[in-house]
């Protein structure tokens, strides 16, 4: 496929985009059992800006994002199989522009509009019902979350919000609790099904993402409260446009802060920190901050 350079840049772009998924998945407190039949609703803004780093002979220099996210939630715990199962539902919007100079003329994109929701079932295996009279507990969970391709997409463009496919998303996590500290640790992979409408009429295919995250959580004497830091990175990725392999592989190191704290009796807030680096030279590097509000029943 033969491209003009106004559509390599935002060639680049599209795919350079398709390792935020795991940045979003960057999230403690994943894996804490909740009682059977509690609902929690909740909304989010984040402000994310940062540099796009691109092969030279592209000429694609100065090159920047920024974007404005914004997400819906609702989570229910129940019971299945006798295990503690919890359901998770997030529909995002976002207003993304990107930016640049190429060959020394500015060239952008915008798009605003929902992106893909996402929906995740995870099982606690073990731990669920720790013994109240040790002193430390350990959780084993697993998930499966499956991202549709619900959000804003035309085919005629190169850049969209939706992704037009499928992503599944295995994980395996684990949390061992001593006192006030816990130590979680999830493993998991992004499986992507083709994009039959990419631009022009052709086929876009990606090889899967793995990542592991690690979290570092610390809950306070007062009721509530807790802090944590947490590490990340995922690996691979590479896309495949028409048989043509990008030279795109993911190198993405994250790391984040987070601090929650109660509203109330029935209410919660969240403010997280979450910074994006690439390890390979293509890639981009991102700084995004976020606020949450979450309310059970």
């Amino acid at each position: 496929m033969q491209l003009s350079h106004p559509t390599k840049l935002l060639l680049c772009f599209l795919i350079l985009a398709s390792g935020q998924a795991f940045a979003q998945d960057l999230e403690p407190r994943r894996w804490t059992p909740l009682p059977p039949g509690l609902n929690v609703i909740g909304a989010g803004i984040a402000g994310t800006d940062g540099d796009v780093f691109f092969d030279p002979a592209l000429q694609i220099e100065d090159a920047e994002m920024d974007a404005i996210s914004a997400a819906v939630s609702y989570v229910r715990s129940f019971s299945l199989g006798g295990k503690l199962a919890r359901l998770d539902i997030v529909v995002p919007w976002q207003n993304v522009t990107w930016s640049g100079l190429l060959e020394g003329q500015p060239a952008s994109a915008t798009r605003v509009g929902l992106s893909d929701p996402t929906m995740r079932l995870s099982l606690i295996l073990a731990g669920a019902a720790p013994d109240p009279t040790a002193s430390s507990n350990t959780v084993v969970g697993a998930a499966f979350s499956v991202t549709v391709p619900l959000g804003e997409y035309q085919e005629d463009k190169l850049l969209n919000l939706g992704q037009n496919r499928y992503v599944f998303r295995p994980q395996i996590g684990f949390v061992h609790t001593r006192g006030q500290w816990s130590y979680e640790l999830t493993g998991s992979g992004f499986f992507y099904t083709d994009n039959d409408e990419f631009y022009g009429g052709s086929v876009r295919k990606q090889d899967p993402l793995y990542a592991i995250q690690g979290h570092i959580i610390y809950s306070m004497e007062k009721p509530g409260y807790w802090t944590s830091l947490s590490v990340g990175y995922g690996g691979n990725g590479q896309s495949i446009i028409d048989g043509n392999r990008a030279d795109d592989d993911k190198r993405l190191f994250l790391s984040a802060l987070s601090f929650g704290m109660p509203l109330g009796d029935r209410q919660g807030l969240k403010i997280a920190y979450v910074r994006s680096r690439t390890n390979a030279d293509n890639g981009s590097d991102t700084d995004t901050l976020a606020i949450a509000w979450s309310m059970r029943f």
